[in-house]
């Protein structure tokens, strides 16, 4: 990388003539995200705000495009990690976040069940010690006051503040009890996405397996089919299997992302419903 001709072109930036910073913009574009750290630099050095303003969406758009393509490869890969999927999406508001403090969190959470976990604990047992630790231990809730707001959505802020919306709360729930050993898996249900206790020691030819269901929004309460059953027909659905068996990872990734789309339209945020437009159809 040719750092005297990066400097040259972060200058030429605040040119006047917008065809000029237009075409140095999509120059600079090239190098990648690696050319960040000379922008910041620019930044930091330069009295001008409209210098500033130019390198702050440079820099933005660098690193929204890191996150398109860490998704589709995410997503070209398998999708197999879960956690991994919803930390670039989290990249997408927190770009600069120390993803290993994330990992330390959920970490804690797993050892401080795991220390109460006896082997030959039934499967109801094992959901009343996650939910006791997640919610009592960790002070886990539904954010019910401000419902809509998009940090609700941010896997790193939910963390922080210990309040979440339904999908942000079944994704670190069910991250902890798959580490574990407790099949706890996401559950697409409309309106209220839910997680699935799966049992993996016998063959089932319906539900995929799940013995009963888990609402992370409401302290892990418990339910079962037919109450799946009885929420479907006050919505006037027709039962269909991606609403009782689990869903897949990409399925989880593109909830966050509809949220994230909703929360933001209800703000007018116009600009940030187009860019997780953007990141959704690389999954769809």
């Amino acid at each position: 990388m040719d750092i005297k001709k990066i400097e040259s072109l972060i200058k030429l930036l605040d040119d006047p003539d917008t065809e000029i910073s237009s075409h140095v913009t999509e120059k600079i574009k090239e190098y990648g995200p690696e050319v960040i750290v000379y922008l910041e630099q620019a930044w930091e050095q330069s009295l001008d705000t409209q210098l500033q303003e130019r390198i702050e969406n440079l820099v933005h758009q660098l690193q929204f495009e890191q996150v398109k393509t860490d998704l589709q490869l995410w997503a070209l890969s398998g999708s197999f990690d879960l956690l991994q999927g919803i930390l670039i999406i989290n990249r997408y508001q927190y770009p600069d976040l120390d993803e290993q403090k994330i990992i330390i969190q959920l970490e804690d959470i797993k050892r401080e069940v795991w220390m109460q976990l006896i082997y030959d604990m039934g499967a109801l047992e094992k959901v009343k010690l996650l939910n006791h630790v997640f919610y009592t231990v960790f002070g886990f809730s539904g954010n019910t006051k401000n419902h809509h707001d998009p940090q609700n959505s941010y896997l790193s802020h939910v963390l922080e503040s210990k309040k979440g919306n339904q999908i942000s709360l079944s994704i670190i729930y069910a991250t902890i009890a798959q580490k574990l050993d407790i099949p706890v898996y996401g559950i697409n249900l409309p309106q209220h996405f839910i997680l699935g206790y799966v049992d993996k020691t016998k063959e089932y030819d319906v539900d995929g397996g799940v013995l009963f269901y888990i609402n992370p929004f409401n302290k892990g309460f418990v339910f079962y089919k037919r109450d799946v059953n009885a929420f479907l027909q006050q919505l006037k659905l027709s039962p269909s299997a991606q609403f009782y068996e689990p869903c897949s990872n990409t399925d989880m990734a593109i909830r966050v992302l509809r949220n994230l789309i909703s929360a933001y339209e209800k703000l007018g945020q116009s600009e940030k419903v187009a860019e997780v437009k953007e990141l959704l159809a690389v999954l769809l």
